[in-house]
């Protein structure tokens, strides 16, 4: 009898050894019927079995009660945090909950792009499934109050850096455009530290008006410098700017033709028609753009016409640049 029960109870530590290890191969294996990389989102209260049916619903071959006694055994099952979380095939059991009690989520991104206006990028916020929609029925003025309580320059447009920003699910859209409000700052410090000393703009919002003409007039490196000394020699010599993305930019409802009539038209964005800058910047600008503001090129061009393939043609004399617009634009040399 003896020997049955220690023959008993060794075959039973056997088994439980067995079960234990297969508890822990389960719980370190690859998830079977992960095929593909998807998000998964982890509310707040969720526990254990709510996680499992989660991953149920997105093809995951889980085995309720089985994996939830390894899951409670291995890991730590009581600290989900809520977050939106990156599955992966090959990620284990183990690998998931290691990153939900240690709050490891998904990092978004998001590229806000330089030539863009404020109300195009706040479009592309709105539109972002994942960030927080905290400025929805905010004016520009109110969503410039939010974030900036000084409010160093008249306006947020052109006040806020294009980058690519990385933003946990439920950032809120004020978080991400501080810190292009924040990031815009510093580029105008240092594209204003290293300016031409005989640069005739007066002010750092100056520099970053001519900083987003120059960013909508072309997308080429090699031109900025080129397109900054036009307006800058304009301004020298009193001239008016004469730029169509400033005059387009004063046009509501444009619908993407600019007409003799449009040219006429006095609003305090045509430069046709006002002496100097705009008030404002006309959309959001580069450091490259900033710093062509900042440097422009050494030229005696007073005009640019663009050659039909995204570059342009510059001129010193009218006539030169009359010249240029019947080649390139009218089709026509005379």
């Amino acid at each position: 009898m003896k020997r049955f029960i220690l023959i008993a109870t060794a075959v039973a530590g056997l088994v439980a050894i067995a079960l234990i290890a297969s508890s822990y191969w389960l719980f370190q294996r690859p998830m079977p019927g992960l095929i593909q990389s998807q998000l998964l989102e982890i509310k707040s209260g969720s526990h254990t079995r709510s996680v499992l049916r989660d991953l149920a619903a997105k093809g995951v071959q889980v085995e309720p009660q089985r994996d939830y006694l390894s899951i409670r055994l291995w890991s730590n099952s009581s600290r989900l945090q809520a977050g939106v979380y990156q599955l992966e095939p090959g990620m284990s059991l183990e690998q998931l909950f290691n990153k939900l009690a240690t709050g490891d989520q998904h990092l978004f991104t998001i590229t806000l792009i330089e030539g863009q206006t404020l109300a195009q990028w706040r479009q592309q916020l709105a539109a972002h499934p994942y960030l927080k929609k905290d400025t929805t029925d905010l004016s520009n003025a109110e969503l410039y109050e939010r974030i900036s309580a000084d409010r160093p320059w008249p306006s947020l447009e052109g006040a806020l850096f294009p980058d690519t920003y990385s933003f946990h699910a439920n950032t809120s859209e004020v978080t991400i455009l501080k810190s292009a409000f924040t990031k815009m700052q510093d580029a105008v410090e240092r594209a204003w530290s290293v300016r031409w000393p005989d640069l005739p703009l007066k002010s750092k919002y100056e520099l970053m008006i001519m900083a987003s003409i120059i960013e909508k007039e072309t997308g080429f490196d090699s031109e900025r410098g080129l397109v900054s000394s036009v307006f800058i020699n304009r301004i020298n010599e009193g001239m008016r700017l004469q730029s169509d993305p400033t005059t387009i930019y004063g046009i509501d409802n444009f619908d993407g033709n600019l007409t003799r009539a449009h040219l006429r038209e006095s609003t305090a964005y045509n430069t046709y028609r006002i002496d100097g800058l705009p008030p404002t910047p006309i959309a959001m600008s580069s450091y490259d753009s900033l710093l062509a503001a900042a440097q422009p090129d050494d030229s005696e061009y007073f005009y640019f016409v663009a050659n039909g393939k995204g570059e342009h043609i510059f001129s010193r004399t009218l006539v030169e640049h009359n010249r240029a617009v019947n080649k390139y634009q009218r089709n026509t040399s005379n």
